[in-house]
């Protein structure tokens, strides 16, 4: 037995050998690569156009991967940081090597508060004197709505343009639970926190209806203003040629004024040669975005010392630790406490993107930032969501600053817990339980939910709304009524939440930047990011790492990125823990 355990202690070690040494080879062929490489370093040439293609996913903040193995084994995740391209587009504007902008994008992968930031930005560029011109072989609605700023806009002689008015759909349970006897326990307070309304009712209530309608049209509005302002078209025009799908054909766009001209790409090539001074004959200078950032144009450049410190809390916030797509109070309170003790770091903002999670979680992050806000300005700047316990952790800031598109408030929680006695009972199991006291045994997915149960359970959720509505009262100056008559789970947009009190202004994370510097009386000044993500390298050798990379990586291939999010979407509720701060539903407008 002793000599069977050595062979395989040796065989094992033979293996963990070979392995080390493949991933010493693998690193030598890299850093090789990169030292030697010389013809795949980006070099953007004379009277180039800088190409803006959005397909790879946009996060508000995404730093290159400290992980050592990550580019070696492709496991790079293809997203690009929202600011950094606000700033690639910012240096070209006063770059003379760039000519002009080429939008030519089918997709574009970000919220519509990241859309029409990179829209007024291109807006800003424009101004510079040099051209954008959008192209695609069809145009869906975010898609045009980035593309309209251009100065011309083509499609494809047999593309489409799909332009009628934003859109959004529920999927709703109650009868399904009933069918098969899966049910979801719900205790909640707010008659907008409809989260849970698709497992308590077989359609939309009138409360959903009325605040789904509400921010769909203050979205839209924003959207026809843009459209109607880069194409000369009145309001009016732009909503009746969604109305009556006026721009359904290439034909009927050009007639109705939403394109310029029907163009292949080779005739569009043409044109961008035309419009940088290169020869018909000759290859048109191109860089994207992507590349162009690669360079170092990602970033704005500064020499100053004083620096504001931008804290980004970015996806759902669950209990722990935390990662760049979970907020997590461990690594925001990590970042907190490193930027209040740093002398150099004269002002925080904390960039939101979130539609909430665990509300205990929230209020960890709340606690830090009431600290901070003693000894540092503190601003928050809000991306496509700060709703539910994405608000709770903007709402005690100095000043809040949202997109006009921003999906914010939501002020109102819940608690969902899965039962399955009706099920149990239908194919004859039973459940029975042994405890030592009356509430030992405090709930049971086998058994239906008891009165005591459910009545412990509601004292918990209204003990933390009546906290939350506190906390903002606090931070907003208002009166608990006050933000209880535009709480109970309502959703709305930045340019509602301006109207009700609960942001300040509206505004891009760059105002929120200046306005910080504005409260910490700095003009000069550098910008420095957080949280800091490293890879340990214990981790980058655990082949669970490697496995779950591929699972995702494998799904994301069979489903499709779009089914991929509904699909963990789904799993990401049934693994909710704790009572909820949440966005009221899971929805994709269209």
């Amino acid at each position: 037995m002793k000599f069977l355990r050595e062979l395989l202690a040796a065989i094992l070690g033979v293996f963990i050998a070979m392995g080390i040494m493949f991933v010493i080879l693998m690193l030598f062929i890299s850093a090789s690569a990169s030292a030697f490489g010389d013809d795949t370093k980006v070099t953007v040439k004379d009277n180039s156009v800088l190409e803006l293609n959005l397909e790879s996913q946009i996060v508000d903040y995404a730093p290159k991967s400290s992980d050592p193995f990550a580019e070696i084994f492709d496991m790079e995740e293809g997203k690009m940081g929202l600011q950094q391209i606000l700033n690639a587009i910012e240096n070209a504007k006063n770059d003379d090597k760039i000519k002009g902008i080429s939008i030519n994008t089918l997709f574009v992968n970000a919220g519509m508060a990241q859309t029409q930031a990179v829209r007024d930005k291109l807006m800003e560029f424009k101004e510079s004197g040099k051209f954008i011109t959008a192209y695609a072989d069809f145009y869906l609605q975010s898609n045009y709505y980035l593309s309209s700023v251009a100065d011309s806009v083509y499609v494809n002689p047999i593309g489409e343009i799909d332009f009628r008015g934003l859109s959004t759909e529920i999927l709703y349970y109650k009868d399904l639970q009933e069918k098969s006897g899966v049910k979801m326990e719900v205790i909640r307070h707010g008659k907008y926190k409809s989260a849970v309304e698709p497992f308590l009712e077989d359609k939309m209530s009138a409360a959903n209806r009325e605040q789904v309608s509400s921010f769909l049209n203050s979205i839209w509005d924003e959207i026809v203003v843009d459209i109607a302002d880069s194409r000369n078209k009145t309001i009016s025009e732009v909503d009746a040629i969604a109305d009556d799908l006026l721009a359904r054909t290439p034909e009927m766009a050009i007639n109705s004024n939403m394109i310029d001209d029907l163009l292949f790409n080779d005739e569009y090539n043409d044109k961008l040669k035309v419009l940088t001074g290169i020869e018909k004959d000759k290859k048109l200078n191109s860089v994207s975005i992507s590349d162009y950032i690669s360079t170092g144009k990602g970033r704005i450049k500064s020499t100053a010392s004083d620096k504001i410190a931008i804290i980004y809390a970015q996806g759902e916030i669950m209990y722990g630790k935390g990662s760049l797509d979970v907020i997590g109070q461990e690594k925001i309170i990590e970042a907190l406490k490193k930027t209040r003790k740093n002398d150099k770091i004269k002002a925080i903002v904390l960039r939101v993107n979130s539609p909430g999670g665990s509300a205990l979680a929230s209020d960890l992050i709340w606690r830090e930032l009431e600290l901070t806000k003693k000894e540092k300005p503190l601003v928050v700047s809000m991306g496509n969501y700060a709703a539910s316990g994405g608000y709770y952790i903007a709402c005690n800031a100095d000043e809040i600053l949202a997109e006009p598109t921003t999906i914010t408030g939501s002020i109102g929680v819940f608690g969902m817990i899965p039962n399955f006695s009706e099920l149990t009972e239908d194919i004859g199991i039973n459940a029975e339980q042994v405890g030592t006291n009356k509430n030992s045994f405090a709930y049971s997915p086998f058994e239906p939910m008891t009165e005591s149960f459910y009545n412990v359970a509601k004292e918990g959720v209204e003990g933390i709304y009546k906290t939350f509505v506190g906390r903002v009262a606090e931070g907003r100056n208002m009166t608990e009524a006050e933000v209880d008559s535009i709480a109970q789970g309502r959703v709305w947009t930045g340019v509602e939440a301006l109207e009700n009190g609960l942001v300040d202004k509206l505004g891009s994370l760059d105002d929120a930047v200046s306005r910080a510097a504005e409260l910490a009386e700095v003009s000069d000044y550098s910008i420095t990011n957080y949280p800091r993500y490293k890879t340990d390298f214990r981790d980058a050798l655990n082949p669970i790492s490697f496995i779950k990379m591929s699972k995702e990586n494998i799904l994301k291939e069979e489903l499709g990125v779009e089914n991929y999010q509904i699909y963990k979407s789904i799993k990401d509720f049934a693994n909710l823990k704790g009572v909820q701060a949440r966005m009221p539903f899971e929805m994709k407008i269209k």
